[in-house]
């Protein structure tokens, strides 16, 4: 089972504002916000959907207005141009980890689930979890627990985890869980979610994806063409939110004599449209999603 798509009417209200124009969904899955907005295109109209989960690609639909491309979306501008396609009108990412890959056990990414440490968007690439746990050194698992999962205790679990692994490979989920069972139940759920994104993100370089697709897809709108992301956490969001005013991702853009910078986008609200209740209640993976909207200046 694939997730209910977040936020699917207003993303996809902010999205197709051309019926005749070419889409892009950055993020396939199971096709939810991908069918919408084929159903709000006309003939002429242009759909290209990406994902790199092979699981994905069952959920595919014949439309002739659609074409699904198993890549990564890093590598966006590129994979368009192998159809032709040099401009688009509106580009959508819902970021994040779906639900079937959550619920699929064997793939790791689920704190529930005793499974091999695994964590790979793409099954074919040659790191994974298990390779980040036994094989980085104590200083760049610190960093990775730190940075991706703002985990303030990094060293300390770092040096836990390479003093273990000296005497026995880390092999799974259920592997790594014991290291830490000295922490006190309370702490338990929020700590395994935080040290589970950050092993996720690195596992599948979640966020230099993001920078690569974010930068392509500003080169490839159109003028007044418009990029909606959708984020699960605030690593994420940051990212989406300085770029969105900026076109930058740290640093500050150069200024006129009268204090003004280029804009990249404009954005369509200030603040970020989160769920509502209602949604929330049906889907529990919408809980912490945030939806930005930028039109391209």
């Amino acid at each position: 089972m694939y997730h209910n798509p977040v936020l699917l009417k207003q993303s996809v209200d902010d999205l197709v504002t051309n019926p005749d124009g070419i889409y892009v969904d950055c993020t396939f899955g199971g096709g939810g916000h991908s069918r919408e907005i084929v159903n709000r295109l006309s003939e002429q109209g242009k759909l290209y959907a990406f994902d790199q989960d092979l699981d994905a690609l069952e959920n595919s639909f014949n439309d002739e207005r659609f074409t699904l491309i198993n890549q990564n979306f890093r590598f966006l501008e590129n994979s368009l141009l192998m159809y032709g396609v040099s401009e688009v009108d509106g580009i959508l990412a819902d970021l994040g980890v779906s639900s079937h890959q959550f619920d699929e056990a064997e793939r790791g990414f689920s704190t529930r689930s005793n499974a091999p440490l695994d964590m790979r968007m793409n099954v074919m690439q040659s790191l994974d979890a298990k390779k980040v746990i036994n094989e980085y050194d104590e200083e760049a698992l610190a960093d990775i627990f730190y940075y991706y999962g703002e985990l303030r205790e990094a060293r300390k679990l770092a040096r836990d985890i390479v003093h273990h692994r000296k005497s026995k490979v880390i092999e799974t989920t259920e592997d790594l869980k014991k290291l830490f069972s000295y922490l006190p139940p309370h702490k338990v759920n929020k700590f395994y979610a935080q040290l589970f994104q950050a092993i996720r993100i690195e596992v599948n370089q979640e966020l230099e994806v993001l920078k690569e697709m974010l930068v392509q897809s500003y080169k490839i709108l159109k003028p007044g063409g418009r990029l909606i992301v959708i984020s699960y956490h605030s690593l994420e969001d940051r990212l989406v939110k300085r770029f969105l005013k900026n076109g930058m991702f740290e640093g500050e853009p150069e200024r006129d004599i009268f204090g003004n910078y280029k804009k990249a986008f404009e954005l369509v609200k200030s603040k970020a449209i989160i769920p509502d209740n209602k949604e929330i209640e049906e889907n529990s993976r919408a809980r912490s999603a945030k939806m930005r909207t930028g039109i391209k200046v």
